[in-house]
């Protein structure tokens, strides 16, 4: 039937066999939230100046056909998905707030953590081979928690990573930086921000040095 496929909602999918490594991926960490908690009222300011850069990032990856990943915690609550957590965390606050603008797509991956990095106790280590993904921009919060966290498990797995330094936000302006000094020196990550490289760029320079 003509427009059958226009209306067909996307549904995010993964081949049953790895693909070749050389794919990216954007992984957006801890972005449904409340702020409910301990330094939540500090970091949520800071999220939301984050929200942008990961919105022009994600725009970036759907232009080149590339995959993002929501990797998010549970609240506590081991029986939720996706959209329960969603309605929560993420009230709709207009089209002014990128907060708001960062709810995950229907095209989107979403995945559940159970803890700080994104690789403990999920499915992520199974699906990244899936999609050919040995390439991986990580954006979210908290920059020295989760983000750490998810970078450090990523780095053991022999993944490039990109962090850029606008797109991730900390409670404490200290303890970021020093999160992205040491995803920098010890795991290798560039951090450069999304106004100074855009993601062909990256790609482009981990194609010069032979990195897949």
């Amino acid at each position: 039937m003509p427009g059958e496929d226009e209306n067909r909602i996307a549904t995010p999918t993964a081949p049953a066999r790895d693909r070749s490594r050389g794919g990216s991926a954007l992984l957006i960490v801890d972005m449904i939230n409340c702020f409910d908690f301990n330094g939540g009222e500090q970091l949520r300011p800071r999220a939301e100046a984050a929200a942008a850069a990961m919105l022009a990032l994600r725009e970036q990856m759907s232009r080149a056909g590339m995959p993002v990943i929501y990797v998010n915690d549970n609240f506590g609550e081991w029986h939720s998905e996706k959209s329960r957590l969603v309605e929560r965390a993420m009230p709709d606050d207009g089209p002014a707030s990128a907060l708001s603008r960062l709810r995950p797509r229907d095209e989107d991956y979403f995945i559940i953590k159970p803890q700080f990095s994104g690789f403990y106790a999920t499915n992520l280590p199974v699906l990244l081979p899936k999609l050919g993904v040995s390439r991986l921009i990580i954006a979210g919060i908290a920059t020295d928690i989760c983000v750490l966290f998810t970078a450090a498990d990523a780095h053991m797995r022999d993944y490039a990573l990109w962090v850029p330094q606008d797109a991730v936000a900390a409670a404490d302006d200290d303890r970021g930086a020093w999160a992205l000094e040491i995803m920098r020196e010890s795991l290798g990550a560039c951090t450069a921000p999304t106004r100074e490289q855009t993601l062909h760029e990256w790609a482009n320079k981990l194609d010069a040095d032979g990195v897949r």
